[in-house]
């Protein structure tokens, strides 16, 4: 394997997120906090080890990475931005563990938006933001991973999206680097259009600020303790809502938009299945809350913005859905494993794949029927390899696997049965907010033994990374030469 390479961009990553961090100490210097000195120590350390690492390994850099090499690069970027991030945390005046600063900071780079934070406010201005930056990137990170190095990996059905100029595995950075620049400007711009029109809703300019990088990024820190539900206003919500779905459909069509091809966005069957699928449990659980005794416009509301929140993996709260009842609990923690489209934020087990599960269900069934008839498997009108059946019911086991002995290993560090099972699902799904007293909408995941933030620690880079991804290094021929 050709460490080299891998180790010089991990280098330059490093390097950037150490940069990052000198916006969040410029904000705190500028307002008089403290904090401005934690965020200096942990650039200066950053950036220390990125340019050594850079420099070290750049005579021998080749972009051209064998698969081993993608691996690698690719668990290696976001455990090292995970580590790396959670310094500011960690050298801050909020007195936090490492473990406790490694949860928050893992949390927020896979977009996942679990917290032990229990008084956001208490925090620094500096550190509320560097919260939201942390998601922004790794919302921006998710994109490009899941449209130029997923595909070519072959991870969990994603080679569905591999474009034929592409194929080549050693073509995986080049095809990252390529993407990355346009979907920044549409990434960088799309946070411009939410924070101008949250601005205007009647948010402060930094709220603003803060909640359209998470909005987009679908990851759902606040700079509030109780999230969304302290700005009481229909208008904040609205936007935020169209903002969750923005961030959940594929960002390649956003990239086509700006060069006048409309039509892929409209035709793309994940994106009619995600709406469709979003609009029809948005009803169901508006009814089951409007039977119990709520007015039918605050059950619509209620229902849509939690809902979204949800099935996106957002994670911002209104109320605590926690207390709906039977039905609307439910409802909720199915959909936590649902997600969004392929090349979005989101997370989970994503639209594409449930409907590959589907005609892959319809086959089997009329092949029962017509044992000698030659019967196929479509996705958009084509026929569907079983490669790429086979990589997605491959997927979908293991994303089962992974969460029943998450499920059972948080059960065994002492947690209750409702913390442990929706703790599992939210981790492993990247959602933020658990159901029950303690990680509930309205709770915090601070009281949780440190055993049991590991493993979710774990389970949010497990599930970001697509499973496969993590699991690939496991394997001892993996290292072998």
């Amino acid at each position: 394997m050709n460490i080299a390479p891998v180790f010089s961009i991990l280098g330059v990553l490093l390097t950037i997120l150490s940069a990052t961090m000198l916006i969040p100490m410029l904000v705190d210097i500028s307002l008089g906090y403290q904090n401005w000195f934690g965020f200096a120590s942990a650039a200066l350390i950053s950036c220390f080890v990125g340019i050594s690492l850079w420099l070290t390994n750049r005579s021998k850099q080749e972009l051209n990475l064998g698969l081993k090499e993608a691996f690698l690069l690719t668990n290696s970027a976001w455990v090292l931005s995970g580590i790396f991030g959670a310094l500011p945390f960690l050298f801050s005046d909020l007195g936090l563990s490492f473990t406790d600063a490694l949860f928050e900071s893992i949390s927020g780079i896979t977009t996942t938006g679990s917290t032990i934070l229990t008084t956001i406010e208490l925090a620094s201005p500096g550190i509320i933001l560097w919260r939201a930056l942390l998601q922004w990137l790794g919302g921006i990170g998710i994109i490009v991973m899941a449209l130029a190095i997923l595909p070519i990996l072959s991870i969990g059905g994603m080679q569905l999206f591999k474009t034929e100029t592409y194929e080549a595995s050693d073509n995986a950075i080049p095809r990252a680097r390529q993407l990355a620049g346009g979907i920044f400007g549409v990434y960088a711009s799309l946070t411009f259009i939410w924070t101008a029109m949250l601005w205007l809703a009647g948010m402060s300019g930094f709220d603003a600020l803060i909640h359209s990088m998470t909005t987009l990024a679908t990851g759902g820190y606040s700079s509030k303790t109780a999230s969304i539900g302290a700005f009481d206003s229909v208008t904040i919500e609205l936007i935020i809502i169209f903002g969750m779905i923005a961030g959940s459909l594929p960002f390649a069509h956003y990239l086509a938009i700006t060069r006048g091809g409309w039509r892929a966005l409209i035709n793309d069957p994940q994106v009619r299945w995600f709406l469709v699928l979003t609009i029809l449990v948005v009803f169901l659980i508006t009814v089951d809350l409007g039977r119990s005794g709520n007015s039918w416009l605050n059950s619509i509301r209620l229902a849509s913005f939690n809902a979204v929140s949800v099935i996106t993996g957002t994670g911002y709260g209104t109320a605590n859905f926690a207390l709906w009842g039977g039905f609307s609990t439910t409802m909720l923690l199915i959909m936590m494993f649902m997600g969004g489209c392929a090349g979005s934020t989101t997370c989970g087990i994503k639209m594409f794949r449930l409907q590959v599960l589907v005609s892959t269900i319809k086959v089997q069934i009329v092949r029962l029927l017509r044992p000698h008839g030659v019967v196929l498997a479509y996705y958009n009108k084509k026929p569907v390899p079983e490669s790429v059946m086979d990589a997605v019911m491959g997927f979908f086991y293991l994303y089962i696997l992974c969460f029943v002995f998450l499920s059972l290993f948080l059960a065994f560090t002492g947690l209750d049965f409702t913390t442990a099972f929706s703790g599992a699902a939210t981790a492993i799904s990247n959602v933020g907010p658990g159901l029950g007293g303690v990680i509930g909408p309205n709770g915090s995941f601070n009281p949780l033994p440190d055993m049991a933030k590991w493993a979710m620690c774990f389970g949010m880079l497990l599930g970001r990374l697509e499973l496969f991804t993590v699991l690939v290094m496991l394997n001892p021929l993996f290292w072998r030469n």
